[in-house]
């Protein structure tokens, strides 16, 4: 599937109550994940902890339920900042896996690696353990996500070659225009 240069990130969904990250407005996320598609785009990326946990089933309601399998894909990541043991990377893969709606991700990574999430990655097996999860057919690429500094970056992808891609953050909203343009 080719992909065009830009994703849907469900991580600030649109929502009904300001004071409530798990009260997403369905109607209209189902809207902009229809246009999204007829657009020609097809990347769709969640994360375990997204609106309060809520975020990979709105994209099973709003896409996985809705669209063909093969007209999109997903992305999501293993919240490596809440590991404390190597069964909760099991038990959080198969619950996401349920709350996604799929039987396999498209894309998967280890959310979030800075110095110290790198340390319980390390410490648990995290790569070791996507690469399983690869090699049993329950996901197509690997990587990880990335929110540190470059040399940091140099030493994870030297140390695991096996990675397929990084996911680097940049968030428009977070985005100081200003700045960028001059």
């Amino acid at each position: 599937m080719e992909h065009k240069k830009l994703g849907f990130g469900c991580m600030r969904l649109p929502i009904i109550d300001q004071e409530d990250q798990t009260s997403v407005d369905l109607q209209q996320l189902c809207q902009m994940v229809d246009t999204f598609l007829k657009r020609g785009f097809t990347y769709f990326d969640t994360a375990y902890m997204y609106h309060d946990y809520v975020s990979e089933v709105m994209v099973r309601e709003a896409l996985v339920k809705r669209h063909p399998r093969e007209s999109f894909t997903v992305a999501t990541k293993m919240p490596t900042m809440m590991l404390k043991t190597k069964e909760d990377m099991e038990r959080i893969f198969n619950e996401q896996l349920e709350k996604c709606g799929v039987e396999y991700f498209d894309y998967y990574m280890l959310h979030c690696l800075n110095a110290s999430n790198y340390a319980i990655a390390r410490k648990l097996g995290s790569f070791e353990f996507i690469q399983q999860k690869k090699e049993a057919g329950k996901i197509r690429s690997i990587g990880f996500s990335y929110h540190d500094n470059a040399e940091l970056l140099e030493e994870i992808i030297t140390a695991h070659p096996e990675v397929e891609f990084v996911q680097l953050q940049l968030n428009y909203l977070d985005v100081d225009l200003h700045f960028i343009l001059s």
